[in-house]
């Protein structure tokens, strides 16, 4: 990870220094001790972690933080307690106070490379593409069918039966496995049906009118946050 210090004072920037020399994961690009200047370089040069002072000369650590739109993960390093609270509503990972030992800098990397971590795996999935295709375990068969194509699915003691235009399915999978395996449009509206809203006509009383001239019951349970995601959702 590529990495500047921020700091105004040198044997602060020396420990910083020596304890990022230490560590494999992260290479030091650049030492300022003006954020001013520091702002300057980001612009045409991204990094992935600040190490950040609070109390520096024109432009403190804090109005850095504030002025920035987007700014990379940041790790604060100052003699200051009181401005923990309000830096943890900005990109702020971990908060060193003065002086810090290398054990309580690593831990500090350690969360950055969790977070940095996180973030890529919810890229790459979010980069996978989204397949429409559902496999169905029916006694001895696996039966692919298009998830589009479900009305709904009852649960009935022992299996549920997932229901399309044209067939029937019977699963041993239980209700909230496929809670889990479906996308957002499918909806609980009791606790032994689950809906695909996409087949939604109406809403009457405690009854869910779905396509094909299908009827389900609407759990007490389940109503009123059913009709308020589907409010929420319609609204957007």
């Amino acid at each position: 990870m590529k990495s500047i210090i921020i700091e105004d004072q040198a044997p602060a920037q020396h420990i910083l220094q020596r304890y990022i020399d230490k560590i494999d994961a992260l290479s030091l690009e650049r030492t300022f001790c003006d954020a001013l200047e520091a702002k300057a370089y980001l612009k045409d040069h991204p990094v992935d972690l600040i190490f950040l002072d609070i109390n520096l000369p024109r432009y403190s650590g804090m109005d850095f933080l504030r002025s920035e739109q987007a700014y990379p993960l940041t790790i604060l390093t100052t003699a200051y307690s009181e401005f923990a609270l309000e830096s943890y509503q900005f990109n702020v990972i971990d908060y060193l106070l003065k002086p810090f030992s290398f054990e309580r800098f690593s831990q500090a990397i350690d969360k950055v490379t969790a977070m940095a971590c996180s973030v890529k795996q919810m890229n790459q999935r979010a980069e996978l593409p989204f397949s429409k295709d559902v496999y169905i375990k029916s006694s001895h068969d696996l039966l692919k069918i298009n998830r589009d194509d479900i009305i709904f699915i009852k649960s009935d003691s022992d299996y549920t039966e997932v229901v399309t235009a044209s067939n029937k399915y019977l699963t041993s999978d239980a209700l909230r496995d496929w809670l889990v395996k479906l996308d957002d449009d499918f909806k609980q509206v009791h606790k032994s049906y689950i809906i695909n809203t996409s087949h939604l006509k109406k809403i009457s009383h405690n009854k869910v009118y779905l396509t094909l001239n299908r009827v389900i019951p609407l759990g007490r349970a389940f109503k009123k946050n059913f009709i308020e995601k589907l409010i929420k959702f319609g609204g957007q």
